[in-house]
This record gives C-alpha cells, structure tokens and sequence, in this order.
C-alpha cells in the first residue's frame, strides 16, 4: 500500500500535509522496538535470576512495565518516536498535527490488545489496510496518525535564525500564525514554506527561502528567543 497525505487545516489557517506512513515502515519499527525491548527482558532476566524466587516476582513486574510502559514513554516524552520510529523517520502526532500527549499515547497503545487479534496483528493489518491513512484501532480511537518525519532540518534552522522585527504591526491573531508557522514549518515540504512565506510576504518584507528564514526570525523575536 503507498504511503499518503493528510492535509488538515490549522485554526491559524495554515494548510498542513501529513504524510501518513504506511503498514511496512511501521511494522519494521516495531520489529526494531521488539528487539530492543526483548533484548532489555534478556539482561534483566540475567540479573534477577540470582535472586532466586524473589527475581522470578520482581522479572514479572519488569516484563509488564516494559511491555506497556515503553510505548507510551517514548512517545509522550521524545516527540512521539520509539527508537524504533526514529530510526524509520516515523513520528506518531494527533490527527491535527499537534504533539502526541500521554493519554492518545495510553490510549493508542492499549488499543493494540485489539489491534493484535486473532493473531500476529490480524486486525492492525486489516484496518490499516483499509483507511486512507494507514491508521490501526488504536490510532482511531486515540485521534492519532503516523507519519513520515525526516530529521528536523528546518527546525534546527529556525534556533540559529536571529530574531527579527516584522515588517509591519501584528495583531494578536497574526502572531500566533506566525509562530505557528515556525513550529510546523519541519512537517511542511520546502516548496509549501516558500508557498505560505509569500503570502504573507508584507509581515517579512521578502519572499522565497529568504522570507521564509526571515519568518522563522520573527517568530523568534515574538518568542523572546536569542540567536
């Protein structure tokens, strides 16, 4: 199944296309997170069984903790990526675009007692085979999406852009689409920034690549940043 792109729409208006991810990347993070966690299990096994039937206890809490816990940290504190999903470029986000919080996280990944039945994710397949963006039960129900996230080029640009001055007085509302901008603008293909940078090209007084570093410089200086 190819991979496709969700455009969804900002209350600042800005038009963002998430391309979902599709059934194999996923599934080969997954494998790459089982891994990890299976080689993890494999250490601490090693470790408790010199405690005997105390370990045995202990291991039973480790396996649980692991199994669940690990998911839902990685996404909820590393920007929705398991080591799995950043060595696939992977990112899970809300269905808006917006960070994955702890309860979709939970949520999501609780699902996937569903997801796995009747056996070997027979149901996550099928689902995901049939929605448009290649989401699984979880994702459904937690309002979830995976996506494609190459390294965050434009964001790392953005913390070396000098904060500027706009060109002209913002309201409160053009403000906070400027940010937006900035804080989305690694989700946004390079020609979709020149795109959004020349429309609002009298804000920074320049168009194309240059008004698009010149937009992530205001926004910058509305956010109090140093360069």
């Amino acid at each position: 199944m190819l991979d496709t792109v969700r455009e969804v729409h900002t209350p600042e208006g800005v038009a963002l296309r998430l391309p979902a991810a599709g059934p194999v990347p996923r599934a080969v993070a997954w494998l790459i997170d089982l891994a990890i966690r299976g080689a993890l299990l494999l250490l601490v096994s090693i470790l408790l069984g010199l405690l005997g039937q105390v370990g045995a206890g202990v291991y039973m809490v480790v396996l649980f903790v692991i199994f669940w816990g690990y998911p839902v940290v990685f996404e909820a504190l590393y920007g929705g990526q398991t080591p799995g999903k950043r060595a696939l470029s992977l990112r899970v986000v809300s269905a808006d675009g917006a960070p994955i919080g702890w309860m979709a996280s939970f949520v999501r990944n609780l699902m996937r007692t569903v997801d796995m039945l009747p056996l070997a994710y027979g149901a996550g397949l099928v689902t995901s085979l049939a929605d448009p963006w290649s989401r699984r039960l979880g994702d459904m129900v937690a309002g979830t999406l995976v996506i494609h996230a190459p390294r965050e080029r434009v964001t790392l640009q953005a913390i070396a852009v000098a904060p500027l001055a706009p060109s002209i007085p913002l309201q409160a509302d053009e403000q906070r689409a400027v940010i937006a901008f900035a804080e989305r603008a690694h989700l946004l293909g390079e020609a979709r920034q020149r795109e959004l940078a020349d429309i609002v090209a009298p804000v920074s007084g320049a168009h194309g690549e240059r008004g698009v570093m010149r937009l992530l410089g205001i926004a910058n200086g509305l956010l109090g940043r140093r360069a």
